[in-house]
């Protein structure tokens, strides 16, 4: 059967909540790639620095971390649907306030609270994609969620740069404000994924939350032992993640001084082929294990990190960016599967929040070593610096989930 002919045969059998979720995923994601797509260059519209920048990324990774354990701690005792629907109406509202403010403290203040709401949509994904589905399938339906969660995003990163450029070139709006409207429509998108939510039934939680204390280590020191380990991944992957990722659109606009639409259509291309990878991870997984497929899937994407960092030739660059893209994030699907499947079911929650916790501390941490050092060495050679930096925090991370979690891979094979 034509893979692609297969994946929509597994999605039409899928139960109705499987289904809303992901039509509601599409809404989520289309709404978030017009916004982040165009939002760093919003804040450069109005006359702020890098460091600005930095410091709004940077606040806003911090609150998500603070939020994040307290979220999945509630999700996991109340259940996800409800904090999906708080968490995405209140970043709408967020959102949409964000898009007309001017001053830098508001700016700052209103990305720190953006942070706290988006958490609850973070920690609750992956979780309630756990709680409906079974060992069997989840790999296939996590690898499907983010593939359509890639190519959702991938539509509204390349909307977000062509209605920006569109509104200037036909309506002949100023920078800021085309970007402004931009963002106003993808708060708007963003807002209608209640919609599709609000027909989800909840899955009954299968043990009793009100009995299971989430501190009880003594009693379940390897569980928590086992999601320490897996939050040190998250860690040292978030910290290379943190210096590169929430600047690649002033990357572009910097060094080839592209237009928005053509950065748009660039990050929107670099989600399509993350999708096609994610899509492909299952195969690698059947070939090599889930480890081992993580760990060559990262692995191969540091030569094109590293040439896109140094190359001078636009098209170049983006071609790099797109298989380093592809390659770095068809893991993920596979590692929060594994990580589903070892942690017992009172845990899910708080283990994919830690591990989110600490992702966002290492954005939090190095945005602003990475906008400081573009600031200082300039455009090539600061960005050269931070994506070479980038590459050795990727290659020890993936050393060290193949040197702790390699055992896992004999033990998959042995069942299957």
């Amino acid at each position: 059967m034509n893979p692609f002919a297969y994946w929509i045969d597994i999605i039409k059998n899928y139960p109705s909540n499987i289904k809303n979720f992901l039509v509601a995923n599409l809404f989520l994601q289309v709404g978030l790639g017009m916004f982040t797509i165009l939002y760093n260059l919003y804040i450069k519209s109005i006359g702020f620095t890098h460091e600005v920048n930095g410091q709004i990324i940077s606040m806003q990774a911090l609150a998500t971390a603070i939020a994040l354990i307290p979220a999945g701690i509630l999700g996991d005792r109340y259940g996800r649907k409800r904090f999906l629907l708080f968490g995405i109406f209140f970043s709408a509202v967020i959102f949409f306030i964000r898009s007309l403010l001017i001053t830098d403290s508001l700016l700052i203040l209103f990305a720190f609270a953006s942070g706290i709401f988006f958490s609850f949509i973070q920690v609750s994904i992956v979780p309630f994609l756990a709680d409906n589905s079974s060992q069997v399938n989840r790999v296939e339906l996590f690898s499907v969620n983010f593939s359509l969660q890639m190519v959702a995003n991938m539509v509204g990163n390349m909307s977000g740069g062509l209605v920006s450029d569109g509104l200037r070139l036909i309506m002949n709006f100023n920078e800021m404000t085309a970007i402004r409207i931009s963002l106003i429509l993808g708060s708007f998108i963003f807002l209608l994924t209640i919609i599709p939510l609000l027909q989800i039934k909840e899955k009954k939680r299968s043990y009793q939350i009100d009995n299971i204390r989430h501190w009880d280590f003594f009693e379940k020191k390897e569980q928590y032992l086992l999601i320490l380990k897996f939050t040190i991944g998250s860690l040292i992957i978030g910290s290379g993640s943190g210096l590169v990722i929430p600047y690649l659109n002033l990357y572009f606009r910097e060094r080839f001084y592209a237009s928005d639409s053509s950065i748009g259509i660039v990050v929107a291309l670099g989600q399509l082929a993350t999708a096609v990878a994610m899509i492909i991870g299952p195969w690698i997984v059947k070939k090599v294990g889930e480890v081992k497929a993580v760990v060559i899937l990262q692995l191969s994407s540091i030569p094109f990190l590293l040439l896109t960092g140094y190359t001078k030739i636009y098209l170049i660059a983006a071609v790099g960016f797109l298989i380093r893209q592809a390659l770095m994030n068809a893991g993920n699907p596979i590692q929060q599967s594994l990580m589903m499947d070892k942690i017992e079911d009172s845990k899910k929650g708080f283990a994919n929040s830690l591990g989110q916790m600490v992702f966002q501390l290492g954005w939090a941490i190095m945005g602003p070593i990475s906008t400081s050092i573009v600031a200082s060495k300039g455009s090539y050679y600061g960005y050269a610096q931070v994506f070479s930096v980038t590459a050795i925090i990727y290659i020890i991370g993936s050393f060290y989930f193949f040197t702790v979690f390699k055992k896992f891979t004999v033990e998959n094979k042995q069942v299957g």
